[in-house]
């Protein structure tokens, strides 16, 4: 049995479906990421396995106890909400303790707890400090400590990091990835960030309209994609259209390409392709699964550059090239290129074009 067990969970309001036959099961220790865009669901399906909603249809388990029915004080998690949720007029101490014992017997106890959880996120000594005094990272780590402190079994997060400047977000995530798997606390976090989704979790939960759409590891929902949704939605990625010919081949921008997929003859299909998969070819390199196309656009990135490339007779491409690959190289618009596809980088989509 896995340590929390979603089944069959639905919820509507009025009339629009929310989720609808939602089935997860995370594991003991699991860092699981919820993905998806605006009203996919995914903060519906927190706020069902905290209590702060009421599911229409299904069940909730956590660690073998059925808590479907049960309000929010009897189940044992500890929450950061997007905003933080801390108490302005209560100093950081008094904002970590909140849900600590109380009384006089309990305040050296209580007063060790918050010192050892400031020091568990690294902000040691700020005991007296309120937070309109804290920058937007310390009220974020501040709201992490008071969410462990009563040492849940559980620990939702919900968009943690979405109200924090770019470089703090970067810094913090690999912070509370690291306390994560530094306590062993089953974790699961709201995101819609997919670079923050890849970079944190064990598992990556993607989800569309109230529905689950793919499970697995990062490196299996960025290379394995099951369908096109979760293939644009996760990173870049062109969708490359083709008919196969009587060998099997994609008739493609003038060319034939070989996939490692095996294709019906006179069957047409849709491919994922990253932009990174696609090679840059000297010119005279008539290598497999090579052809031609005209540079309509270059993004300077730094490390990376990414390039409208316009195929013979097919709907633009966009390639990334690094800075090294690149090298002295300058592409204009206007140039012609020779480029390439590798056969194992052409992913079919399971949907029909």
């Amino acid at each position: 049995m896995a340590h929390l067990e979603v089944h069959a969970l639905g919820k509507r309001f009025g009339r629009f479906v929310a989720l609808e036959g939602v089935d997860l099961a995370v594991e003991r220790g699991e860092f699981v990421v919820l993905l998806g865009p605006s009203g996919c669901g995914k903060t519906t399906l927190l706020r069902l396995i905290a209590g702060l909603e009421r599911q229409d249809q299904g069940r909730i388990v956590h660690a073998g106890r059925d808590v479907s029915a049960l309000p929010p004080a009897a189940r044992d998690y500890g929450i950061v909400f997007q905003s933080y949720a801390l108490f302005p007029n209560l100093d950081v101490a008094a904002n970590v303790g909140y849900g600590l014992g109380t009384g006089r017997a309990a305040r050296a106890a209580v007063q060790a707890r918050v010192a050892e959880m400031l020091q568990l996120v690294g902000l040691p000594g700020i005991e007296h400090k309120y937070p309109a005094q804290l920058s937007g990272g310390q009220q974020q780590r501040v709201a992490l400590a008071r969410a462990l402190a009563t040492r849940p079994d559980l620990l939702l997060l919900d968009e943690p990091l979405s109200a924090l400047d770019a470089i703090e977000r970067v810094r913090l995530r690999g912070e509370i990835r690291a306390l994560q798997q530094r306590l062993g606390v089953t974790t699961l976090m709201v995101t819609h960030d997919q670079e923050e989704a890849l970079a944190m979790a064990d598992r990556v939960v993607v989800m569309r309209a109230g529905r689950l759409q793919q499970i697995g590891t990062p490196e299996q929902i960025y290379r394995q994609p099951h369908n096109a949704f979760v293939a644009d939605f996760i990173g870049r990625s062109n969708l490359v259209e083709a008919t196969a010919d009587d060998d099997g081949r994609l008739l493609f921008a003038g060319s034939t390409l070989r996939s490692d997929a095996l294709l019906q003859p006179g069957q047409r299909y849709r491919f994922s392709v990253r932009p990174e998969d696609i090679r840059l070819l000297d010119t005279l390199d008539t290598a497999e699964n090579s052809f031609w196309s005209r540079v309509q656009h270059c993004e300077f990135l730094g490390p990376v550059s990414l390039v409208t490339l316009e195929p013979e007779g097919a709907p633009p491409l966009v390639a990334q090239f690094s800075a090294n690959y690149l090298g002295a190289r300058t592409l204009a618009p206007g140039a012609t290129l020779r480029i390439a596809i590798p056969a194992e980088r052409l992913l079919p989509m399971p949907e029909a074009a």
